[in-house]
């Protein structure tokens, strides 16, 4: 067996892993990266590409068929070719995941290790039964996988997730998808709009992961309007013959069933920490079995390792991601003169359409009599009305002392650009006045956040005269 002595192992090559390697590296530090599963990003793999060309498509169809409400006549009509679609999925998937390795080949060969890394120690690693890597910091980026939902869990051999779902041959005829968060909701909606009869479920009365009521009744009436979708359902699964029976009741007492050709189960996903050895680290865990960190440092406590994307249970988004990687490699590689780092604004996008988004602070965590709210309602906006996609609502959130804006959640036409814009102003520490004192130009969606922000500025004056930034001070 071989001995490997570097100043930092890194677990998952993923993009936390690659980016925390890559950080180690810039550091003069020495580095090796531990990968028991594909190379590839879980986005370019499973994630964020292959889903967003399953949209693609989808948008291209439903534009079709919305055609004749501006005049255009289509005399076919439209005619899905499931396997064209998935064809184009795989191979568009297939040249994004071959970017990412190319990227790998690039990593000298002496920094790559393939295997199964497991502790023996604190910051000793054995690598299936080939080589014990001995180091003086890890970084722990593992990803995560979907959850088995109890209801799915006889049938969990058979069921889709978006770890599978992309290499099917062709499109299913039926679809129960189980769970109504970002995937489900995205995925649902796309398969819908491809031509497959389309059964959403959801444990509870929550379509995504929205906090604020008024936008989340937005998101229930306009997704209700187009999609099958039973909230706050339980639901008993089956074999039948070469698909499944789904039998359901809800909360209201209702009772239904129905026959599919496919289940896809979206009911969230699991830090893959299961198998590591986490019981040689001496590390503190919580609830879940996931090691304490802190966000600023990514650091397990006071130990030599660190957690970084997915596995972190923190913020599982890619952009997120990165940066933990970067945080935990530089952390890792000057341990133990560990720094706290920045971090941005949070910003979380479904590719819904209407697109959903959550910026900064969200509903749930203002602080009552502290905050006010400015809404758009995007039924008469402009653009959207011009595009026929004028359905959502927008509320975002200022503080009352110095209407500084602090956050947004989002349910509207093409929010996923208007998003990064309140983004920019909430991590500019903007007031609601800078920020409407910023060019808008007619007739574009973006004067529907212009709405929000007048309503909010409105808002704000009735209060009273509102402190200066100086005198509000940071932070505030």
């Amino acid at each position: 067996m071989q001995v490997m002595r570097v100043d930092v192992a890194v677990i998952g090559g993923g993009t936390a892993g690659l980016g925390a390697r890559r950080a180690v590296v810039e550091a003069g530090k020495s580095a090796v990266l531990i990968e028991g599963g594909p190379w590839g990003t879980t986005c370019a793999r499973v994630g964020c590409m292959p889903s967003k060309l399953l949209i693609a498509a989808a948008e291209a169809a439903h534009a079709v068929r919305a055609a004749p409400h501006f005049g255009i006549q289509v005399p076919d009509g439209v005619r899905v070719d499931g396997r064209a679609v998935l064809r184009r999925v795989q191979a568009e998937r297939d040249r994004f995941v071959g970017f990412v390795l190319d990227g790998v080949e690039a990593i000298p060969p002496e920094q790559r290790l393939r295997g199964h890394a497991r502790f023996v120690a604190p910051t000793t690693l054995q690598v299936d039964d080939h080589t014990r890597v001995e180091a003086r910091a890890v970084v722990i980026a593992t990803g995560s996988t979907p959850k088995i939902p109890p209801s799915l869990a006889a049938v969990w051999d058979a069921v889709l997730t978006n770890e599978n779902a992309f290499e099917l041959a062709d499109l299913p005829e039926s679809i129960a998808v189980v769970g109504t968060g970002v995937i489900g909701l995205e995925v649902g909606q796309a398969l819908h709009r491809l031509g497959v009869r389309t059964t959403l479920f959801a444990r509870r009365d929550l379509l995504g992961p929205l906090t604020d009521p008024v936008v989340r009744a937005s998101v229930s009436a306009a997704m209700a309007a187009e999609l099958d979708i039973h909230c706050n359902a339980s639901i008993a699964v089956q074999r039948d013959g070469g698909g499944f029976l789904v039998r359901w009741t809800d909360t209201a007492g209702g009772r239904g069933e129905r026959r599919v050709a496919a289940i896809l189960s979206s009911a969230g996903r699991t830090p893959n920490l299961a198998d590591l050895g986490l019981e040689h680290t001496g590390l503190a865990l919580d609830a879940q079995g996931v090691p304490t960190i802190d966000t600023h440092t990514m650091q397990c406590g006071d130990a030599p390792i660190f957690l970084a994307g997915d596995v972190s249970n923190y913020r599982p988004v890619l952009h997120e991601a990165a940066d933990e990687g970067r945080i935990a490699g530089s952390n890792a590689a000057r341990f133990p003169e560990v720094r706290a780092q920045h971090r941005r604004v949070p910003l979380l996008i479904a590719f819904t359409e209407p697109n959903l988004a959550m910026v900064g602070a969200r509903f749930s965590e203002l602080r009552q009599g502290e905050h006010e709210v400015g809404c758009v309602d995007y039924g008469d906006q402009g653009r959207a009305r011009v595009m026929r996609q004028n359905a959502g609502m927008v509320r975002v959130y200022a503080t009352r002392e110095c209407g500084t804006l602090i956050g947004a959640e989002m349910f509207g036409p093409r929010v996923e650009h208007t998003a990064h814009l309140l983004a920019w102003a909430v991590q500019a520490g903007l007031t609601v006045e800078e920020t409407l004192d910023m060019p808008f130009y007619h007739p574009v969606v973006e004067e529907g956040i212009r709405t929000a922000l007048r309503d909010l500025s409105t808002r704000l004056k009735l209060r009273g005269p509102l402190r200066s930034l100086e005198e509000c001070g940071p932070g505030s």
